[in-house]
């Protein structure tokens, strides 16, 4: 069962990229508990509607974010640090935190784990956005299909 808002971000550890090439784990609380954050989730990196449509969203807004108090925007995938950081320079996606969960805890523990083996993508994460205060779910949207509508920076922006 998914969280839900009220609920604190579960404590695991993720990946970032760090300065010197390698993967460096990261508390999840350490990277989005702290402040106002929009953290949003793909099913996995350079797939065609996360490249085309979520991703491109929240770069293009993300001076809007900002403007209504957000500190940070991430955005986390089951996917390794390495293709997170690759698909944040083809995206221009600086401003952008990418978090890397290469083995799913941080979805598991979510409770928003998506079978994605027809596909052939095996476990990944279902597509979501939530608004997170110091470390607390205030607002959380899953997509219940394949578009990309409740989690989508208009979205987000709209309850901000």
């Amino acid at each position: 069962m998914a969280l839900s808002p009220g609920s604190k971000i579960p404590d695991v550890q993720i990946h970032v990229l760090g300065d010197d090439g390698m993967p460096k784990p990261v508390s999840s609380v350490e990277a989005l508990g702290k402040g106002k954050v929009v953290l949003f989730a793909v099913p996995g990196a350079f797939t065609p509607g996360c490249s085309k449509v979520h991703l491109p969203g929240f770069v293009q807004r993300f001076n809007e974010l900002k403007a209504k108090g957000v500190q940070s925007v991430a955005c986390i995938s089951v996917n390794d640090p390495w293709v997170m950081e690759a698909w944040k320079e083809s995206q221009g996606a600086s401003d952008i935190q990418m978090l890397a969960d290469g083995s799913g805890n941080f979805t598991k523990a979510m409770g928003l784990e998506l079978d994605g083996s027809g596909f052939g993508l095996g476990a990944r994460s279902q597509r979501y956005a939530a608004i997170i205060n110091n470390g607390v779910i205030e607002r959380l949207d899953v997509e219940e299909g394949a578009g990309i509508t409740v989690s989508s920076c208009d979205a987000i922006i709209s309850h901000l």
